[in-house]
């Protein structure tokens, strides 16, 4: 434990007596951060590089001046710990911690603030103190619904990632319920992971992965095995599952802006056909991907050869389709209506267009926006007998709904009728009530006046 009179040490001799009792958490071993724990935190797993991690600190110059508190501000601070959004000796500090442990670091300038100092707080060339109390921490949401959660093992190497069409070398270890299934080492084509049988989730993973990293990804049904579950795995349906994944090596595909146009037109049809096929087989989430990376490709290109300006356009349209019906058996509705929109704006009367953002639309219960745009499919093919179908189904559905207001709105009043008249009934008994009470003290003055006069 610190103490004020260790703050009032110089440099070298606060190195000395931090050293005889704590301990240097550094990779070189160089001195540069001594770590005493003042309190120890709870048994488990320390955090990893890349963490969402929460502190309290207090930062405190070698004289005992504190510089800077989280405490006295009465706010925590988080932040990616391992990921250069902060002091050197926090990132490592703070990855030798457990849960709930308050230490105290020793920092030399060069893991702090480093020759410069920081101006009116800190002089250069300043060894300071930090005591840090770990609260809580979590491992990196790769996606918004919190379906991918990763933590990194073993850091990698370089600038570079997977992207889109990379060829990747991956070992794998994965495990249901503590249960291993899955060890192998294994490549596949990044958005085309399922053709190995590896799950969605992993494949998502490799643009956030370096060469050489190894992580833990959290994966929840959706991005693992789903609702139908892996008979080769023995899992069952809508279970979470873990992988441990190491990224060996990995081929990055061509960007779109390293392609010509002619090549790009090329390899369009196939990733649509892939697409096309991954649909059929009920694999959505692969088959958007593919739509999507046309899209990616074309819809910024434009040529002068009206052949090709053709190409392009047909291409759009039939991955904007193709997206807004495949997010239809995903639920995902406003995806659906915005890719449909797309087509419109560039095709007003296509049918099928029409037709999805009208089923998107019921399904939303917009039923007056539905109903036009399955009356605009009939005006564009009066003979579409799905659109009547579901002409009669808006307005079947508008009427229950109009009959459920009625019936709300019924209800409500039925309910505000009768608090009105209990609230009567109420103020009828007591205006009663005071008029018999006032009634009995007025027969009492009345009897003690017949007293007296009688007296």
């Amino acid at each position: 434990m610190t103490t004020d009179q260790e703050f009032c040490l110089d440099g070298p001799s606060a190195a000395a007596a931090f050293a005889a009792k704590g301990t240097d958490v550094t990779v070189k071993k160089d001195q540069g951060i001594i770590k005493v724990v003042k309190h120890q935190g709870m048994d488990g797993e320390l955090p990893m590089i890349g963490d969402r991690v929460t502190i309290h600190y207090t930062g405190r110059l070698l004289n005992g001046e504190i510089f800077d508190s989280s405490r006295e501000r009465k706010e925590s601070f988080s932040f990616n710990v391992g990921r250069g959004q902060v002091l050197k000796a926090w990132d490592i500090g703070v990855l030798s911690m457990r849960r709930g442990e308050v230490c105290t670091l020793l920092c030399k300038p060069e893991y702090a603030y480093g020759a410069a100092g920081n101006p009116k707080k800190i002089p250069p060339n300043s060894t300071v103190l930090f005591e840090i109390e770990l609260l809580k921490f979590k491992g990196q949401n790769l996606t918004h619904d919190g379906g991918i959660i990763r933590r990194i093992k073993v850091k990698g190497e370089g600038y570079f990632n997977p992207n889109d069409g990379a060829i990747v070398d991956v070992h794998l270890e994965g495990s249901c319920d503590g249960r291993l299934f899955d060890i192998r080492d294994v490549s596949f084509v990044v958005t085309e992971s399922e053709d190995k049988g590896v799950p969605l989730g992993v494949d998502r993973a490799m643009e956030k992965m370096q060469k050489g990293e190894s992580c833990i990804l959290y994966l929840t049904p959706k991005y693992g095995f789903g609702s139908k579950g892996n008979q080769t795995f023995k899992i069952g349906p809508d279970k979470d599952i873990v992988y441990e994944v190491t990224l060996k090596d990995f081929k990055r595909a061509k960007e779109s802006w390293e392609m010509e146009l002619h090549e790009k037109l090329g390899q369009t049809l196939e990733i649509k056909l892939k697409g096309n096929q991954y649909y059929k087989l009920g694999n959505h989430n692969y088959a958007i991907m593919q739509y999507q990376r046309i899209i990616s490709w074309l819809e910024m290109e434009f040529s002068n050869d009206l052949e090709q300006q053709k190409q392009i356009n047909d291409f759009l349209l039939s991955a904007h389709l193709n997206l807004a019906l495949c997010f239809l058996r995903t639920q995902d509705l406003s995806h659906v209506v915005e890719n449909c929109n797309k087509v419109i704006a560039i095709d007003s009367c296509n049918e099928k267009a029409l037709y999805r953002r009208g089923e998107a639309r019921l399904l939303r219960n917009e039923f007056h926006l539905a109903m036009v745009d399955f009356k605009s499919v009939l005006q564009v093919n009066p003979l579409n007998q799905a659109a009547k179908t579901q002409i009669v189904k808006c307005q079947k559905k508008m009427k229950e709904h109009h009959e459920l207001d009625k019936k709300t709105y019924a209800d409500m009043f039925q309910k505000l009728a009768e608090k009105d008249a209990k609230g009567g009934r109420t103020k009828r008994k007591r205006d009663e009530s005071m008029k018999s009470s006032m009634n009995g003290e007025l027969d009492f003055k009345r009897r003690r006046s017949q007293d007296r006069s009688h007296q």
